[in-house]
């Protein structure tokens, strides 16, 4: 199937689940759930993701080959990036969306910096998630109690032009629990103030109830990552404590794959509601 865009995924009947890809593995398991429930999904690759791989290339067009075998319409889009030299490369490679984070910026600068991106991105024809309002748990910058204010919010998407808006609404990255408590209130109003579709960022610390709430209060892009993270280390462990002969990557990797994809069919499920 051709390759889809963020952009074209706005107005479905449901939320777009978008989910952290680290290896090949992760990106073949959630392409695997996205057949089997019939849902468009988004491959995303963090700035960190890249690091790790020591450049964008290798994982990001194995993530687009697999994009583009799939059944299910599935998006790749690159995720919070603070580089505008990582963006240029996304979007060189084929990405069709990407996330240009410049939140922990002064504000003026962080508007400055945005809208030059979206212009660039927009004459490609690329699509560009941003941030406004620190999102808590990342790289310790960010205060886990900043909310976004929905007025500052529709200004800031009026200057900029971005195509979504990431908001802190309670969520914090990187939880390996699932108490984070959300402001639904505050993501109907901003909901009714932002022009574009808002982005949760940080849902693998969020109750399955209160992703289906959240969906429902309005927000539509749900990014998890860490959630999956926990499944594929935990059957690996589990494979490997089971088999202490077994040196066979793909057995214990394949593991991992498997419940991964699991994980992922239950939260599309999830979200769908």
């Amino acid at each position: 199937m051709p390759l889809e865009k963020l952009r074209e995924m706005i107005g479905g009947p449901a939320p777009v689940p978008a989910f952290n890809v680290i290896q090949v593995e992760h990106a073949e398991a959630i392409a695997a759930a996205a057949e089997e429930t019939g849902a468009p999904v988004v491959l995303q690759i963090s700035q960190n993701a890249v690091r790790y791989h020591g450049s964008l290339r290798p994982i990001g067009a194995a993530a687009l080959s697999v994009a583009a075998a799939a059944a299910t319409p599935i998006a790749v889009h690159l995720d919070h990036a603070t580089s505008e030299e990582l963006v240029r490369e996304a979007v060189e490679l084929g990405f069709g969306s990407v996330m240009f984070d410049a939140s922990a910026l002064p504000h003026d600068e962080n508007v400055a910096r945005t809208a030059q991106v979206v212009r660039w991105c927009h004459e490609a024809g690329v699509g560009v998630e941003a941030e406004l309002g620190e999102i808590g748990g990342k790289d310790g910058v960010h205060a886990p109690g900043a909310r976004t204010d929905p007025d500052d919010a529709a200004a800031y998407v009026e200057a900029t032009a971005v195509d979504f808006l990431a908001v802190a609404v309670g969520s914090s990255h990187a939880m390996l629990s699932r108490d984070a408590q959300l402001d639904f209130e505050l993501i109907a109003s901003l909901h009714e103030a932002v022009p574009v579709p808002l982005v949760l960022h940080g849902s693998s610390g969020v109750a399955d109830e209160n992703l289906a709430a959240a969906v429902r209060a309005g927000m539509w892009k749900i990014n998890i990552a860490t959630q999956l993270n926990k499944h594929f280390t935990a059957s690996v462990r589990t494979a490997l404590d089971d088999d202490p002969a077994l040196v066979d990557p793909r057995r214990y990797l394949g593991a991992g794959r498997e419940a991964v994809s699991a994980e992922v069919a239950r939260l599309i499920r999830v979200l769908k509601g």
